[in-house]
């Protein structure tokens, strides 16, 4: 089924629907929405709206559907697999109006926020209360909380915490064909039929618009330790992840980062620190908890562990400056990575003994295929973050060869008994990897699905398969 374009009179009824002040139409005003943080692409949109209800967003999926316009959702635009880029054109809506933080019910541990509330921002507010909600993706500071459900986002903290799927506990959701529904219950369990809250988190915008989430908090740890540990490899360094929890610690984050990535943030953000000779790999290591002296016993234990895997040194943050200055260089690395060079980046996820067989196997392809490699991310999760560097491949070889060397990486990852993305998404740049890992049996299945939510296919087209 082929779509349609923005006529004069749809570009009318758009405006009735949410004010002409909401609609953006020229070209300076649309480049914004052309792109997120994935690599360099760019695709424009017929139109941009920004809905402030979901009545609004309501009456434009129901517009869009009835005439077969495209609709490409919109956060914060923070992501990193072209999710929220209008492939199709057709009309983009943007949810920066939602930002509201409706309620914060301290006697059920609850909030209800509309999804363009900052992440960070919700963080800091229910901090305040003494309570915490610990999915916090490095782009905390200004991605949306609905973009982090649609993609399934992760962050540090979800090693010890849980992944956001553990913390949505309702939905509200406007489907293609301008219906809002609820999609479960604001309950701690539930078992009452199929469960379309997790069917929603990660699936990219494609079944539905997301205009409220109701969120379960937890209460906020009073004291924390911060290590960082360094190694000769990156392979002793991986080795020691999986190590630490069989020692029967649970670190509340544990963060790989290469030596090449803590160079770039060093020459990029002025971070002053001394990066010593012969040391490959490192280790940011957090515990956390109300006692300090069994967060320090828990240090001492992990400590032990270490020493089993040639670790070079360990520091100890000893302020609340010196922990915030070791996050930052894990904070910062992509931003440092992506202002040095050309890259793509791919977000590998494999049970967590599997991550020296991972590095090790990636090294190996890059300089089969002629491409350098910066890794780091979440070791404690099995999940790395591999950026692909162009260095001194050539445009030719960077245009085409690579892409045989990024399925070399997902096949390693899959044989891993891993998959191809840990928090970011499929979006467009991945999908034509999937069938790495997944049949065709799994396509019908996803498209069965993506039918019945969305019979005509407008919502956020050319996504995930």
């Amino acid at each position: 089924m082929g779509f349609n374009k923005i006529t004069g009179v749809i570009l009318a009824e758009i405006k009735s629907i949410v004010g002409n002040d909401s609609v953006i139409t020229d070209h300076i005003g649309l480049e914004k929405y052309s792109h997120d943080e994935t690599e360099d692409l760019a695709y424009y949109p017929e139109v941009v709206a920004k809905p402030g209800t979901p009545a609004q967003v309501s009456a434009l999926l129901k517009l869009c559907n009835e005439r077969l316009i495209p609709v490409t959702p919109r956060g914060a635009g923070t992501g990193l697999s072209g999710g929220a880029l209008p492939v199709m054109g057709g009309l983009l809506i943007a949810m920066e109006r939602f930002n509201k933080i409706l309620t914060i019910d301290e006697q059920n541990l609850q909030a209800t926020v509309e999804p363009g509330v900052i992440t960070q921002e919700f963080m800091n507010l229910v901090a305040e209360k003494g309570l915490l909600y610990p999915i916090d993706p490095a782009s905390k500071g200004s991605c949306f909380i609905g973009g982090n459900v649609s993609h399934g986002s992760g962050g540090p903290r979800v090693v010890k915490y849980g992944t956001i799927r553990e913390y949505v506990l309702n939905l509200e959701v406007v489907l293609p064909s301008g219906e809002i529904i609820w999609t479960g219950a604001n309950t701690l369990k539930y078992a009452s039929g199929y469960n379309l809250t997790q069917l929603m988190i990660g699936s990219e915008g494609t079944l539905g618009i997301i205009t409220k989430i109701v969120v379960k908090l937890i209460p906020l740890p009073t004291q924390n330790a911060l290590m960082l540990a360094s190694f000769g490899s990156n392979e002793a360094a991986c080795g020691a992840v999986s190590a630490i929890f069989r020692g029967g610690i649970v670190p509340s984050a544990v963060e790989f980062m290469e030596r090449r990535g803590v160079e770039w943030v060093i020459e990029n953000d002025g971070i002053v620190f001394n990066l010593k000779d012969g040391i490959e790999a490192f280790l940011l290591i957090e515990v956390d908890g109300n006692n300090l002296d069994m967060i320090f016993a828990d240090c001492e234990k992990i400590n032990g562990v270490l020493e089993a895997f040639d670790c070079k040194e360990v520091l100890f943050a000893d302020t609340s400056a010196q922990k915030e200055e070791l996050w930052r260089i894990r904070q910062t690395m992509a931003v440092s990575v992506k202002s040095n060079s050309i890259y793509k980046e791919e977000d590998t996820v494999v049970p967590r003994a599997e991550l020296p067989q991972l590095i090790k196997g990636i090294k190996s392809i890059g300089a089969k295929y002629g491409f350098e490699s910066v890794c780091y991310g979440h070791a404690g999760d099995g999940n790395l973050h591999v950026n692909i560097i162009k260095g001194k491949m050539s445009d030719e070889d960077w245009s085409h060869k690579l892409k045989d060397g990024i399925k070399e990486i997902f096949e390693l990852t899959v044989s891993l008994g891993g998959t191809l993305s840990g928090e970011h998404g499929i979006g467009l740049v991945q999908k034509e990897f999937m069938p790495i890992k997944y049949s065709e049996v799994h396509f019908e299945l996803w498209r069965g699905i993506k039918k019945v939510f969305d019979k005509n296919g407008i919502l956020n087209p050319g996504k995930i398969f």
